[in-house]
């Protein structure tokens, strides 16, 4: 299948947060797709409707009708990921989220474009009740996500299935986001599923970790606390959010240049 649009909708993981920076943007996971589908397609066109910190309503009511717009047919690709901040969030209500999300994706699969999912890492290696509690929620909604896939036909990039993503290493200092390193294996996690060219060792687990001393893991503690929860539970008190005031970086389809060549046999391990 040669694919000749990719419409990319979501919160602050599809944005690109916290990958490299690449003119003004953060280039992220969907960026290395459109990179790989541009070289593919001299027609290519690539938007970007994703914004950071919003809730799946926002995703739904703001960018899903968009993105509907720009469907061309099944050579579109249109992902939607949606959800995990309302997970997070202490006053979650599953019964609302599951079927919104149900809805929205029965509605890209109506438009007639290749609809790409995605499940939420349910175990990242953290412990404790709260990690608990969060394996619970994402686990009722991943079976969401698999469920409606199958009900439309949609693809299904399922964070789950590869135990290695939960390695610390591929998050970014706020333990939330994707540094590059783990944006470059969801993105040829997403290539192979739309059957397109990856890099065949991206499933290979990083060597393990060297122990870090206590007072080392204390110190980085202590700055996580005070740069990012801190911060994250102040927007909540005052029902802010960090997508406020933002717009999507690449809000229409535009013919996309590769923004780094894309090299298949470099390592995405180190």
């Amino acid at each position: 299948m040669i694919y000749t649009r990719f419409i990319a909708c979501g919160d602050s993981f599809t944005e690109g947060m916290t990958d490299d920076f690449v003119e003004g943007q953060y280039r992220g996971w969907a960026d290395r797709v459109a990179d790989i589908l541009a070289s593919g397609s001299p027609d290519f066109t690539y938007a970007n409707l994703a914004i950071r910190g919003k809730l799946v309503r926002q995703v739904v009511s703001d960018q899903v009708p968009v993105a509907m717009t720009f469907v061309t047919g099944k050579e579109t690709v249109v992902s939607f990921h949606a959800g995990a901040n309302d997970v997070l969030r202490p006053n979650y209500k599953q019964e609302i989220v599951l079927p919104l999300y149900a809805q929205a994706v029965r509605d890209l699969a109506a438009s007639g474009a290749t609809v790409l999912l995605f499940t939420v890492l349910e175990r990242t290696g953290n412990t404790g009740k709260t990690a608990d509690i969060w394996a619970a929620r994402f686990s009722e909604f991943n079976k969401n996500v698999r469920a409606i896939a199958q009900e439309v036909g949609a693809v299904v990039a399922d964070a789950n299935e590869d135990s290695f993503m939960s390695d610390l290493r591929f998050l970014a200092k706020d333990r939330l986001h994707l540094n590059p390193m783990g944006h470059d294996r969801v993105a040829q996690g997403v290539l192979e599923v739309l059957g397109l060219p990856f890099a065949p060792q991206w499933r290979t687990p990083l060597p393990p970790a060297p122990a870090i001393p206590f007072l080392r893991r204390s110190l980085n503690y202590a700055q996580w606390f005070t740069s990012f929860l801190i911060p994250w539970m102040w927007r909540r008190v005052r029902g802010k959010s960090s997508g406020d005031g933002r717009s999507a970086k690449y809000p229409t389809p535009i013919s996309w240049s590769i923004s780094r060549p894309p090299d298949m046999s470099r390592s995405s391990l180190s």
